[in-house]
């Protein structure tokens, strides 16, 4: 007979199990997984400064739960923690099972079956994405079944990833417009539950106001992170409108792009990183900024048809490419700088990792994603078939949790796309939502058919 500490034992057991599991990456690795941007937010930490694309609080984030840098296992392991407690509070919510096993098999799913482990257990912010559209969706449509603590730790780990990076706020902020239209449907739908958007509404309004509030009590500047317009401009580039307001603007003392008319590149990554772009040439982010921002209004001016062509090509783009290890098979230099010159009493177990002996190849991920992206279109198609499902039975917690995550799929490939560019990684961070909510679906699908089975 199982005791009360036996069972308390199992439980704890099989959740350190499931957290293992999303770190199992870094475990192979032997350190946490790192990429190009890595080293750009711990830096962030120590210079107390602003830079674009790299927020201060996640460069922050890294320095309190690494305990002042004394090892960086401890960020990893809190996002795959993190990760395993939203998973169970969202099977918790929609009355499926959500004990310690079920949430066990359930993330067990998600780490043979997607690319989940390789952001939980990686040292960026791409993890916090998905884990804000959990906490919105829990804010917004289940608070009341969230005891006291359990909404502060949502609404903390939402707060974080808001603040880790600005493409989240503006999916937060498409997702608390689409709560407040939940609410105003389950007006006339009862069977949907009762949406209350005002939650996730503050969280967000805290991050946008907070941000620059504490920006400025840390560094002297109130701002929020920098960067956007030159990403934005990146885009562009990628497209052939930047060239094509050249071609018919040029030459204009107005503008110093002109000089560098017949030098443009062809994609969004050269323009930015390369060393001898003309975005480089001009002063980089802060050089540059201005102009780009201002050409990027009147080409949406001049062009909106174009602008408006090419950006639903990019969020298709993107809502289409997710692969895993977008940029793990390359040398992270930069970081390699940043732990050498910051943290060198971390350096050799950093340089031991198998990483940075080159053994995350793109044949390890080739492998890989012979799984990864066969279940991440499966669980799209399927994920529709659900919805489907639910509305037919007016399982209205199902209803809400699927297209609340095709709404997240779609607003992250539209802002990841359009206002960056198409990468793997923006929307490979993110579909393991899709199989989330199919495997939770087909848990009520079960125990309703269940209980079919045993009723009179």
């Amino acid at each position: 007979m199982h005791t009360p500490a036996a069972r308390r034992f199992s439980a704890a057991l099989a959740i350190a199990v499931a957290v293992a599991l999303l770190l199992a990456p870094a475990i192979w690795n032997g350190w946490p997984i790192v990429f190009f941007d890595t080293g750009g937010y711990i830096k962030r930490a120590f210079d107390l400064t602003l830079e674009p694309g790299r927020s201060l609080f996640y460069g922050l984030f890294l320095a309190g739960s690494s305990l002042g840098w004394l090892s960086l296992w401890g960020p990893v392991l809190l996002q795959a923690a993190s990760t395993v407690w939203l998973v169970r509070l969202t099977l918790r919510a929609c009355g499926v099972a959500h004990g310690a096993l079920a949430t066990l098999a359930v993330t067990a799913l998600l780490a043979l079956g997607t690319g989940i482990g390789w952001y939980a257990a990686q040292l960026m912010p791409d993890a916090l994405v998905p884990l804000l559209v959990l906490c919105v969706w829990l804010l917004a449509f289940h608070r009341r079944t969230l005891s006291g603590l359990e909404t502060v730790g949502v609404a903390a780990v939402g707060l974080l990833a808001l603040l880790s990076h600005m493409s989240s706020m503006a999916l937060a902020g498409g997702l608390v417009i689409c709560a407040g239209a939940a609410w105003l449907l389950a007006k006339r739908l009862s069977w949907l539950g009762r949406p209350a958007p005002l939650a996730p509404a503050l969280l967000l309004a805290g991050a946008v106001v907070g941000m620059p509030l504490a920006t400025g009590l840390i560094t002297g500047s109130y701002a929020f992170t920098p960067g956007g317009a030159s990403f934005i401009f990146g885009r562009l580039v990628q497209d052939g409108i930047a060239q094509r307001f050249l071609d018919e603007t040029c030459p204009d003392p107005a503008y110093r792009l002109c000089d560098y008319k017949d030098r443009m590149p062809r994609t969004a990554d050269d323009w930015i990183w390369h060393a001898d772009s003309p975005f480089q040439m001009m002063g980089g982010f802060e050089g540059a900024e201005a102009e780009l921002a201002a050409i990027t209004a009147e080409t949406l001016r001049r062009y909106p048809g174009m602008q408006a062509t090419t950006a639903l090509r990019s969020t298709l783009a993107q809502f289409a490419t997710f692969k895993t290890g977008d940029g793990l098979d390359e040398w992270q230099e930069v970081t390699r700088w940043m732990i050498s010159g910051y943290l060198p009493h971390l350096n050799e177990g950093f340089t031991a990792a198998r990483q940075q002996r080159q053994e995350t190849t793109q044949g390890l991920f080739d492998a890989l994603n012979a799984v990864h992206v066969p279940v991440g279109w499966l669980s799209l198609v399927l994920s529709l078939a659900a919805l489907a499902w639910a509305v037919r039975e007016r399982q209205g917690e199902i209803v809400m949790l699927i297209a609340f995550v095709w709404l997240a799929l779609l607003g992250n490939a539209f802002i990841c796309g359009v206002l960056s560019n198409p990468h793997d990684r923006y929307q490979s961070r993110m579909i393991w939502l899709a199989t989330l909510v199919v495997a939770v679906a087909a848990m009520r699908w079960w125990e309703m058919r269940r209980r079919k089975s045993f009723s009179p």
